[in-house]
């Protein structure tokens, strides 16, 4: 049998640090990442032969689980049709006007294969349609690994972005502005300062990249008023909340606590894939307008649209769109973190825990974080050293403090208390 050490040993030689998206590497927690033979249901099985009870499914495609009998069934019948046509196809037509008929911000919706393209493709489109350059995002959101994205506050109250990465020039990200999640004293400075040329502001309505962070109700509200009164768009970026926590995804929950609520332009991803590479950003006919090859707004992909992607997303999202699916998912991922709560609160552990539909974070703290400032200041040893008495407890979670983490539909009441049983033990030792 190949060892999970002896892969990654393997994967070094011809993969810059084994793997092909960094978190999974284990860098932030240490030891040897876990390399994934088979999955089905709520479980992942390791080269080793190991059995994990999941909560990454696929950082939150996997809304149904693994393996779902109605998506398997569609993708094989898509892919003996054929894998690819560089043509429309009627599918594309179908999972649009689903998209459109379930999110009523949304008249019209373009593909694409990745949440790093839908967001840049957003920016561009705003940019586009009002003619302005800077825009607005916050630190701890992660909105893919476009240059124009890669950069965080520096000193001082709506500080311009600094690039995050090598290989970004300063100059590239002159004109996107960073500000603290839920800090409405720089958001109205911001506001105040460069109003008339902000595009866009783009925002995670619930951060999943700094772990679980909601944007405040009274922010969110704030934030619409000021990019109605200043011409910017309001871009809500949910590749990781469109289809997780609710049916209408996130913004169908600002819109209950806020009458009239919409943002302008829509992007989501990875529910709508069901695990297959897609995404999609979506906005009115007007704005969608400036979109090629009806405006000058130039966006394309060779697999835009591919067909065995959308097959997959529209057989997940028929299944999630049926009733009650989200209430049924709700009250488990509720039983999790409550479970989690009682567990810390049993070992006298800070730990403060949250969730929405089918997504959930908890913090090594004495009560949930605002912004990423407050992330960075939770218990990062203990994360770690829980992790693996979690991994090595039969249960995976994000192998990093920073991320969120999932339940699907497969997972089950038993699949809930062993994992409370593992915390117990895991925060005990």
């Amino acid at each position: 049998m190949t060892t999970n050490e002896e892969l990654f040993e393997r994967a070094q030689r011809v993969i810059p640090g084994g793997v092909n998206s960094p978190v999974r590497a284990f860098r932030a927690v240490g030891g040897t990442p876990r390399f994934i033979a088979r999955a089905e249901g709520p479980y992942m099985w390791d080269a080793e032969g190991r059995r994990y009870i999941d909560y990454i499914g696929s950082w939150g495609p996997m809304i149904l689980g693994h393996g779902h009998p109605a998506v398997l069934d569609a993708v094989r019948q898509a892919a003996s049709e054929g894998l690819s046509f560089g043509a429309p196809t009627e599918r594309e037509i179908e999972l649009a006007e689903l998209i459109v008929d379930l999110v009523p911000a949304i008249e019209q919706v373009r593909l694409v294969s990745s949440g790093t393209e839908a967001a840049m493709s957003a920016i561009r489109l705003a940019r586009g349609a009002t003619g302005r350059s800077m825009l607005i995002k916050f630190e701890g959101c992660y909105h893919g690994h476009a240059d124009a994205l890669l950069v965080k506050a520096g000193s001082g109250l709506a500080t311009f972005g600094h690039p995050t990465s090598a290989g970004v020039p300063p100059e590239v990200v002159q004109h996107t502005l960073v500000l603290e999640y839920n800090n409405l004293e720089q958001l109205e400075a911001a506001f105040a300062q460069h109003g008339a040329q902000l595009a866009c502001v783009m925002i995670e309505p619930i951060a999943g990249n700094m772990n679980f962070v909601r944007a405040a109700v009274p922010f969110v509200k704030r934030l619409r008023e000021l990019c109605t009164q200043h011409g910017a768009l309001l871009v809500f970026d949910e590749v990781m909340t469109g289809f997780r926590v609710a049916l209408g995804g996130a913004q169908s929950l600002y819109a209950k606590a806020i009458p009239g609520f919409v943002p302008d332009i829509s992007v989501f991803g990875k529910v709508i894939g069901g695990g297959m590479p897609l995404a999609a950003f979506g906005t009115s006919k007007a704005i969608m307008q400036h979109l090629a090859p009806l405006g000058p707004v130039y966006q394309a992909g060779t697999l835009s649209g591919n067909p065995v992607a959308t097959a997959c997303g529209l057989a997940t999202l028929k299944q999630v769109a049926q009733p009650g699916f989200y209430e049924a998912l709700a009250a488990r991922t509720r039983s999790l973190v409550d479970g989690l709560a009682a567990a810390a609160r049993d070992a006298g552990v800070p730990l403060a825990v949250d969730s929405e539909g089918g997504m959930f974070g908890f913090f090594f703290a004495a009560e949930l974080p605002q912004h990423y400032s407050a992330v960075m200041a939770t218990d990062k040893a203990r994360f770690n050293r829980v992790f693996h008495a979690m991994l090595d407890r039969g249960v995976y979670l994000a192998p990093a403090l920073y991320e969120a983490g999932f339940v699907s539909a497969a997972h089950t009441a038993d699949d809930i208390a062993a994992t409370v049983a593992a915390a117990r033990e895991a925060l005990a030792a």
